[in-house]
């Protein structure tokens, strides 16, 4: 594992009751940052299984303090910008700064476009790209207010570079996301602000496994028939999170001072078909 010193830096992560968010809080801690973690902590309309909760949240925070590190732990929709503005103040108001921002928070329900109906669309766009957005803003004012620059890291998808069969509104979500990533790294350079997405694929965390249990398999099943294998190193096997935290790290760090504006696929080969 390659060694970064985040030592008196800060990490914003959302989405961290469990899975991919719990995995890059505790990185960001084992390299010496505090970490400010957050989640919705409730279930979501048209969301067919079960969210992080408040206690998976604080057990996250435990993760955190148990790596030596501060933890504030916040609940947070990111859909909601009265609540990103009082979670970004609140987290200043603790540590006095920011300097990662781990937009991690994302929900993936499934219908095929002709029969999904409104409230599915607009709860997932609203959550994987809406909030991408607004925590980029707000946490992004307090990078041009300090002047020293900062990260920002963002969760796109394979789903983000190719199609994906009953995920039409993930697609289009997680693209954006590429979109905004490209955009916020050519607004904030002149802050020495760097932004950059990762894009996963099939993932072996807690959201997948509940997906999963809601839909069956058949639906990862049918989309690898139409896609091709998800991992071409393990034909059938997922990803860990932590192979994603690893990426979040690389981009977090003085080492990738010069990367700006990319979506790093870590997909095991699945886009290069």
């Amino acid at each position: 594992m390659p060694e970064y010193d985040f030592s008196g830096k800060v990490a914003f992560v959302t989405g961290a009751a469990h899975g991919q968010g719990r995995s890059h809080a505790q990185h960001y801690a084992k390299h010496g940052a505090d970490v400010v973690v957050t989640d919705v902590g409730h279930n979501l309309d048209s969301v067919p299984y079960d969210m992080g909760t408040t206690e998976e949240l604080e057990e996250t925070a435990d993760i955190v303090e148990d790596e030596g590190q501060e933890a504030l732990a916040i609940q947070l929709d990111v859909r909601e910008e009265d609540q990103v503005e009082a979670a970004v103040e609140e987290a200043l108001d603790e540590f006095g700064r920011i300097d990662f921002l781990a937009n991690n928070a994302g929900i993936w329900p499934a219908a095929d476009m002709t029969e999904m109906d409104e409230a599915m669309w607009d709860v997932v766009v609203d959550t994987i790209l809406k909030g991408v957005w607004l925590c980029s803003k707000h946490v992004g004012q307090h990078f041009i207010d300090r002047g020293d620059g900062g990260k920002i890291v963002s969760t796109s998808s394979t789903a983000g570079l190719v199609g994906a069969p009953g995920a039409g509104h993930y697609v289009a979500g997680k693209h954006g996301v590429i979109g905004l990533t490209k955009t916020l790294a050519l607004e904030l350079a002149e802050y020495d602000v760097n932004v950059n997405a990762v894009c996963p694929t099939a993932l072996d965390s807690p959201g997948m496994q509940n997906y999963i249990e809601s839909y069956g398999p058949e639906m990862l099943e049918e989309m690898g028939e139409l896609i091709g294998p998800m991992n071409v190193f393990e034909p059938g096997e997922m990803i860990d999170s932590e192979d994603i935290s690893e990426a979040y790290m690389w981009l977090s760090s003085d080492a990738a001072r010069y990367v700006t504006g990319i979506a790093l696929p870590v997909d095991a080969g699945a886009t290069a078909k």
